[in-house]
Formats: structure tokens, C-alpha cells, sequence
């Protein structure tokens, strides 16, 4: 299943403590996908550490020009065939990923995604910023990745 039915929020009971880089006790997931995400972070051998919503990256938001913190979904490190990487990875719907097409007439409602749209991309540039200067990839999972989701 990868539709998000509702709001699903919870803490999260870790069951490989040691992987977990921070307050074991303290993890949250905010969709179901989120969970799903979480499980299998704690699940995979490959996954050596990780860590959810504990890192902030500042950026401006074109709202209103003022400094903001971001917190990213999920900072993990994984073993690849490559070595060992580090990532931050942020858990969006596909939808607001993209920029919303434009509509004949303006809404309020499009408006509104527009601006949600142009912070989420203030914050993942910074997050792109913030991760190179790290030797880290940034990456936005959506429900393409997470499930082999096509549109």
C-alpha cells in the first residue's frame, strides 16, 4: 500500500537500538510512509546508523526573506557496494515535489501550493548545499521510490 490515508502520526518503538544515532525514545514518523520508511531502516543489515528529524539546515524562505530552520526527515548511513554513504533524505508525495501546473484562473488554493512548492524548494537546496559541503547526498523519496509507484 502506498496511499497515505489520513493522518497517521506515532512514536516509533526502535527495535535495533544500536542503530539508532540519538534519543531512541523519541522517534516519530509522521505518514504512514514515513513508518514504513522507518521499519525499514531498522529492519536492513545494511543500514549502520540513522537518525530522523535531528539534523536542521537553515535556509530562506521566500515567504517573508527570513532565516528558518529545516529539519530533514532522516539522516542515515549505509552500506553500499561503493563503501560506506551517508545520506539525508526527505519523504515527500510526488505531487509536491514538482511545481503545480498552472491553472486558467488563480486560486487561493494554488496559490497557497506555489508557495508551498517554492519553500520546499528553498529547503531542498540548502539541504543539497548542506550535504555536499559533507560528502553526504541529498534525496527526496517519494511514493515512486518508496513503492515503485508510477504518476
Amino acid at each position: 500500500m502506498y496511499k497515505d490515508k489520513g493522518p497517521i502520526s506515532g512514536r516509533y518503538p526502535i527495535k535495533n537500538k544500536q542503530k539508532y544515532i540519538g534519543d531512541p525514545n523519541n522517534v516519530w514518523y509522521r505518514s504512514s510512509w514515513e513508518l514504513a520508511f522507518n521499519n525499514w531502516l531498522d529492519k536492513n543489515d545494511n543500514v549502520l546508523e540513522w537518525k530522523s528529524e535531528e539534523i536542521w539546515i537553515p535556509y530562506v524562505s521566500p515567504k517573508d526573506g527570513n532565516i528558518h530552520k529545516y529539519y530533514v526527515d532522516y539522516w542515515i548511513k549505509i552500506k553500499t557496494n561503493n563503501g560506506v554513504k551517508e545520506w539525508l533524505i526527505e519523504i515527500k508525495p510526488y505531487n509536491q515535489v514538482v511545481k503545480p501546473k498552472e491553472p486558467k484562473r488563480k486560486t487561493k488554493q494554488y496559490k497557497e501550493k506555489v508557495l508551498t512548492w517554492l519553500i520546499n524548494k528553498q529547503k531542498w537546496e540548502s539541504a543539497i548545499k548542506y550535504a555536499e559541503e559533507r560528502n553526504m547526498t541529498f534525496k527526496i523519496l517519494t511514493e515512486r521510490e518508496l513503492f515503485g509507484k508510477k504518476k
